[in-house]
Parts: C-alpha cells; structure tokens; sequence
C-alpha cells in the first residue's frame, strides 16, 4: 500500500487498475485503506486537472 501523489496520466492509470481490483474491499482491511487513500488521491488528481482545462 505504498502509494505516492499522482502526477501525471501514467500515474493516473495505474492508480484506477488498483482501484479497480480492490474496489469491493471490506471497510477498515488493508485494502480497503488503500481504497479509501486511492479514490483521496484519484479525486484530487482529477480536480486539479478539471482546474488546469477551466482555468
């Protein structure tokens, strides 16, 4: 469950196949923090690109 920011689309992609993968994991497992940190993470990237196509 080492995850880091996500900067760029390689990134982005990578993290989504994750979240993928886990996304039925059970609330308070170790996968379902990394869910939970993943979809934080997936959001924020996806905020910042919605910011960079408005601005």
């Amino acid at each position: 469950m080492n995850r880091k920011a996500i900067r760029n689309e390689k990134d982005y992609k990578e993290a989504l196949n994750r979240l993928e993968l886990i996304f039925d994991a059970k609330k308070g497992s170790k996968e379902g923090e990394e869910l939970d940190m993943l979809m934080s993470l997936i959001c924020n990237y996806e905020k910042e690109l919605e910011a960079k196509f408005f601005d």
